[in-house]
């Protein structure tokens, strides 16, 4: 590369970026890490008092808020306002590339993780809303269900709501590839750029970040403990820092190559081997007690949705359920941000019913199994002796990282499915990251759908350097913490797309079928009453 051609590689990346959103968003990450490096017991004490305060608080506004997303994008499955698209245009992907790339860039990652290990902690601790006595054999069922309730459906609705939200009006009325773009029913979309827009658009930076680094670390944290458990060796802090170096480098290296080359390829691979990871676990491991296991589980999800959505363990000032399923919406909703941005991305001339069901539905229809399969086993071999899993995961120097470890030790071909468990969690890591990288670039840049390459290096090696900083000083859990609070103002934006989609929806579905009408009346036809949209979706 020339001199002139590095000017111009520099000069794009000046040029390309919205000084406000960029500055303010990793300016206030770094300040996190600053302050917390300088004082780290200080930093911790506000962060935690301050997520402790929007639990405690707000916990009943967490859970009526998603299960509003889930009964709204329920109405958009199937309702009329599902066959309004996403603009004019073809879906630029197969659904199946479009359903993988959604489902690696939201939760997978930590779907994987926690497969073998939630449902062995319900079980050693039934949840409250049950009488079943711990680790007996009526927790099974209960612990398998939690799992279910937690990490399908509701979870995913306020990825799906923000998505639906970004992208209608980028694809339908010109606003800007950003996460502001939600204010554009309300305010114009040419107006998203005003105070509120970046206000918005600042804090998912903060968010995205904050919620990558943390997992870099998380999945970092795995493979440390799966070194120390499984083969005994310890790392120090270079060790710690060289996978997170390597893990950044891998997820980088995809994010250059774009979402066709990069992001569509890495997440078709993850879904063959998540198919074949489940398959390959149901045969060698107990068969026909997980599937007898699943159907009563999944009847009880079923039948207990709504006491498991609004249930806030007032019994117990609320502890329970400000630690497990609280915590769990409000996680999601600090990374609906960049997950709804990267989900209207890659939705453009998809149907509004084929992009809720995709994220509530098929996602769904994906992760119950892999509970279902992983959970199962794992209730299995410690009910009936064969492992000892409980003491490990209830073990701090361990924690929930080992429970996969301690599954597959277990079973015929372990190692080898032990293997490509670890595979399986990087890789789907690895898409939530370079997807949430390139969402953060474009939220930096005004909305460019393809930012420069130097944005995209930019923000994932601070991502890296954010990562690894605070997991050798001890701070990604306040990182975590503070990126989790935001979840509290998403859920706020979540529900201003949901006001604004359905005033929308509503206006346009109206309009569209009192044009047919006229048409029709005009042309001497029958007036047909069905609300069918001329740019509705045929039904797929």
């Amino acid at each position: 590369m020339s001199l002139s051609d590095g000017d111009g590689f520099v000069g794009e990346f000046f040029e390309e970026i919205e000084p406000a959103v960029f500055g303010f968003g990793a300016g206030i990450t770094l300040l996190f890490v600053t302050v917390f490096a300088l004082d780290p017991g200080a930093a911790a004490d506000t962060v935690y008092g301050l997520q402790d305060f929007m639990l405690n608080y707000f916990n009943w506004a967490f859970l009526i808020v998603m299960l509003g997303f889930v009964l709204f994008l329920g109405y958009l499955i199937v309702g009329p306002w599902g066959n309004l698209r996403l603009g004019d245009e073809s879906p630029e992907y197969s659904y199946f590339s479009y359903f993988a790339m959604m489902y690696s860039a939201g939760l997978a990652a930590g779907i994987v993780f926690w497969g073998p290990a939630e449902a062995l902690i319900h079980y050693g601790s039934v949840p409250p809303l049950y009488g079943a006595a711990d680790q007996s054999t009526a927790a099974m069922p209960i612990a398998i269900q939690y799992s279910l309730f937690h990490w399908a459906i509701t979870q995913w609705s306020c990825f799906t709501v923000m998505g639906l939200g970004i992208g209608y009006y980028v694809y339908n009325y010109g606003a800007p590839l950003r996460v502001s773009a939600v204010l554009a029913p309300f305010i114009g979309a040419d107006n998203v750029n005003g105070f509120w827009g970046q206000f918005i658009d600042i804090l998912a930076v903060f968010a995205t970040l904050g919620g990558v680094a943390t997992s870099l670390g998380f999945i970092g944290s795995q493979f440390i403990t799966g070194l120390q458990y499984e083969w005994g060796v310890q790392l120090g802090d270079v060790g710690t820092i060289a996978i997170i170096t390597g893990m950044t480098v891998i997820f980088t290296a995809s994010l250059l190559l774009g979402v066709d080359r990069g992001i569509r390829r890495l997440s078709n691979f993850n879904m063959a081997l998540f198919a074949l990871m489940m398959v390959g676990t149901l045969v060698i491991g107990p068969t026909w007690f997980i599937l007898e296991l699943g159907t009563q589980a999944t009847g009880g999800l079923m039948g207990d949705f709504f006491n498991m959505a609004l249930f806030t363990d007032t019994a117990n000032g609320g502890e329970w359920s400000n630690a497990w399923t609280v915590f769990y919406w409000a996680w999601p909703l600090a990374w609906s941000p960049f997950a709804g941005l990267f989900i209207a991305r890659i939705s453009r001339g998809r149907s509004v019913r084929e992009v809720a069901f995709t994220g509530i539905g098929a996602t769904s229809l994906a992760t119950i199994p892999w509970f279902i399969i992983l959970g199962g086993t794992g209730v299995w071999l410690q009910h009936n002796g064969i492992v000892n899993a409980l003491g490990p995961i209830n073990n701090p120097n361990l924690g929930e990282a080992v429970s996969g470890y301690i599954i597959y030790g277990a079973l015929p071909f372990g190692q080898v499915f032990l293997i490509g468990f670890l595979i399986l969690v990087t890789t789907f890591f690895i898409t939530s990251a370079d997807s949430s990288t390139l969402a953060v670039s474009m939220m930096t840049t005004g909305g460019k759908e393809d930012p420069s390459s130097l944005n995209r290096i930019f923000w994932a090696a601070l991502q890296g350097i954010v990562a690894s900083i605070l997991m050798v000083i001890g701070g990604a859990d306040a990182l975590q913490a503070a990126a989790i609070t935001t979840g509290g103002p998403f859920a706020i934006v979540a529900a201003v797309a949901v006001v604004g989609l359905t005033k929308t929806f509503s206006d346009e579905f109206g309009s569209v079928l009192l044009q047919e009408e006229t048409t029709l009346i005009g042309s001497g036809d029958s007036v047909d009453k069905t609300g069918a949209s001329r740019r509705a979706a045929d039904d797929d």
